[in-house]
């Protein structure tokens, strides 16, 4: 469905990893919490490397934007031939 949208409007669709720890991943500086660190009861968490203090979804949402950007700027380069 999101496909057809996409394909509609004219606009593209990029797809990340459903496993991307967009949560557990401090969108300021990319440290990674593991799994003991982040429980989903949490919904704040500050940053053991960069001391941001960040909201689990807002923080997943940045993260899943900056993902998604990098997988399209990737696919526009692949075959690409000729100097950028």
């Amino acid at each position: 469905m999101l496909t057809y949208k996409a394909d509609w409007y004219g606009k593209a669709l990029v797809k990340i990893d459903r496993w991307y720890p967009s949560s557990k991943t401090c969108s300021n500086c990319d440290h990674l919490l593991n799994k003991a660190e982040l429980p989903l009861s949490v919904r704040t968490w500050d940053c053991p490397s960069c001391l941001q203090k960040n909201d689990r979804d807002i923080n997943a949402s940045i993260n899943i934007l900056h993902q998604g950007l990098l997988l399209a700027k990737q696919s526009k380069t692949v075959g690409a031939t000729g100097l950028a």
